[in-house]
């Protein structure tokens, strides 16, 4: 039911923010409010992820030929898989929540070859075609009807020395 999914994702929301509190295993009444306010952000979010979705499918089938069902492309095309954990993560992360994001985006390069950070930000009609090898970084901003196919990275192609503290939080990748 809703209200146990709400639950998991709330208790999980709250064990990946990092306060001083959880690290020591005190209570913290800041951290459940906060998780159990993201968690239900995040589900009110779900029809709109969703209606995104749609657009991601339709957009897929028709630039694929090869592609005979909207159900074909759900259920075995990887650039979806990699896109749809990328919607929820990315919305994940724009609450501001730190780990639960990346380890969704690196589930989902383990399984299907493609690595798109939570923080790129994705228009609508998004396809990856053959996406193995793709990354996308995390500034990258790609508007709509967009379509990349395998071996395509859009990130920073060569850093300097240090260059954590200097860029973190500014724009490096690609706006297409």
């Amino acid at each position: 039911t809703v209200s146990v999914l709400y639950d998991k994702l709330s208790e999980q929301i709250i064990h990946h923010i990092r306060h001083d509190c959880l690290r020591f295993g005190q209570s913290c009444s800041h951290c459940e409010e906060s998780g159990q306010t993201k968690a239900l952000t995040i589900l009110e979010s779900i029809p709109e992820i969703r209606s995104l979705l749609a657009t991601d499918v339709q957009a897929t089938y028709e630039g694929d030929p090869a592609a005979q069902s909207h159900d074909e492309i759900i259920f075995s095309y990887p650039g979806i898989f990699a896109i749809m954990v990328h919607r929820v993560a990315h919305r994940i992360f724009e609450l501001g929540i730190p780990m639960l994001p990346r380890i969704m985006s690196e589930h989902a390069h383990s399984v299907t070859g493609i690595d798109i950070h939570p923080g790129a930000t994705i228009g609508k009609r998004f396809v990856i075609d053959h996406g193995t090898g793709v990354v996308i970084g995390e500034t990258t901003e790609i508007g709509e009807n967009v379509r990349i196919y395998q071996g395509v990275t859009l990130g920073a192609m060569s850093l300097p020395k240090n260059a954590g503290e200097q860029y973190r939080g500014k724009k490096r990748h690609p706006t297409i």
